[in-house]
């Protein structure tokens, strides 16, 4: 994005007439485009499986973040965690003596009622004028005076012990969701680390089938060049490619997964080579019916970081068992089964030109070595996907532009 930002600041001059200025945007815009599509789905099935490698490891990075978050949250309301526990047992005990203080003042007043009533009645009651009966109604006046005492006395400590009781059980009733949200807390921790467990192993697995998919990719790469340049079709700088090879592999290398690899873009893949365009005329497609799944061009893996030049397109059929066709008039140099790339036949043209057909279910029976086949002639069978590579002169060209 940075180049083509700067590729607008350099060459848009800044009294450019507005029409102009549209025309240039437009056009930059669709190259931007172009080659974010390009690069985006040079192939489109690793594409997705290095995606979801990435999501994961972003999943994988939110979970080791909130995992941090709560053990230092629970480090840190671990001495508050054991003070609420001794705190909360303390209110409880305190909270049990007062009921059976409560009890016992519900069980005085009670009596203190019932007797402040049997004295009422007595006073009501009309005696004699004796001595006797005067010096009682003096003794009843001073119970039902004290009784009356105690009653209120014993009326304020019961409120009184009602509002600590409920002032306690409020307290505690905040202990506890405070003890609560913690075992919340250390229930989700755990959750976390099993799920945060099970996803490293998750994406060790699918890292560990991705690597296995790209390094077939790179062998069958270098499978098809060895054999091109068995028959001096290309030439291959044996140095560059052995201190390419040893990049990629340290690139490859197993790494703490929670970590993703961070090494840097591996140069120039040794499979950078050089493309001419191809400026003849149109021919047909090797397949009558197909999808790109792998374009022709540079590509960066986005797990290990590695620069790959496609040489190649592949092509995947409508359907099973479908034909493939001999694109240009010329004789087969080459016919034969290959341990990466399964059946392969290269075909020798005119002005230099070489047009490869790899990964084939089978060739067909009359397809040999030496034979002379003309442009639309079947020479074998695909199932799955068919590489297809084009050269001139020790160039390569894309095959997407004969078509």
């Amino acid at each position: 994005m940075r180049f083509f930002l700067s590729f607008i600041i350099v060459f848009f001059p800044l009294f450019v007439n507005a029409s102009n200025i549209d025309k240039k945007i437009k056009s930059t815009a669709s190259a931007i485009k172009d080659k974010k599509s390009e690069y985006s789905s040079i192939h489109y099935k690793m594409q997705q499986n290095a995606q979801e490698i990435l999501k994961q490891k972003k999943e994988i990075l939110q979970q080791q973040k909130r995992l941090k978050e709560l053990e230092l949250e629970l480090a840190i309301k671990e001495d508050v965690y054991k003070s609420n526990i001794t705190e909360l047992q303390n209110l409880s005990q305190t909270q049990s003596n007062l009921k059976k203080e409560q009890e016992d003042i519900e069980q005085k007043l009670i009596f203190n009622i019932a007797r402040m009533a049997s004295l009422t009645i007595l006073m009501d009651k009309k005696e004699s004028t004796s001595v006797d009966s005067i010096m009682s109604e003096e003794i009843i006046k001073i119970l039902a005076k004290q009784t009356d005492t105690d009653i209120k006395d014993l009326n304020e400590r019961f409120f009184k012990n009602n509002e600590h009781i409920a002032s306690l059980e409020k307290k505690s009733g905040h202990i506890k969701e405070e003890i609560t949200s913690i075992d919340q807390k250390r229930k989700e921790l755990k959750q976390t680390k099993k799920e945060n467990e099970n996803e490293l192993a998750e994406l060790k697995k699918n890292k560990q089938n991705y690597k296995i998919a790209l390094e077939k990719i790179l062998k069958q790469q270098d499978s098809l060049k060895q054999t091109l340049a068995n028959l001096n079709i290309i030439k291959i700088d044996e140095i560059k490619r052995a201190r390419e090879k040893a990049q990629q592999e340290q690139a490859m290398k197993e790494v703490d997964l929670s970590n993703m690899p961070k090494v840097k873009k591996v140069g120039s893949s040794y499979q950078s080579v050089k493309t001419v365009r191809y400026r003849g005329p149109k021919t047909i497609s090797p397949l009558d019916g197909y999808t790109v799944t792998k374009k022709y061009g540079n590509y960066t893996d986005p797990i290990y970081k590695i620069k790959i030049f496609n040489e190649s397109v592949s092509l995947a059929p409508k359907k099973k068992d479908a034909k493939v066709r001999n694109v240009f008039n010329g004789k087969v140099i080459f016919a034969k089964s290959t341990p990466l790339l399964d059946n392969v036949v290269i075909v020798e043209h005119d002005n230099g030109m070489h047009t490869i057909y790899a990964n084939l279910s089978q060739i067909a029976p009359d397809i040999k070595k030496g034979k002379k086949i003309k442009k639309s002639s079947v020479i074998g069978r695909v199932n799955d996907e068919l590489v297809f590579e084009v050269t001139q002169k020790d160039s390569h060209i894309n095959p997407l532009e004969l078509f």
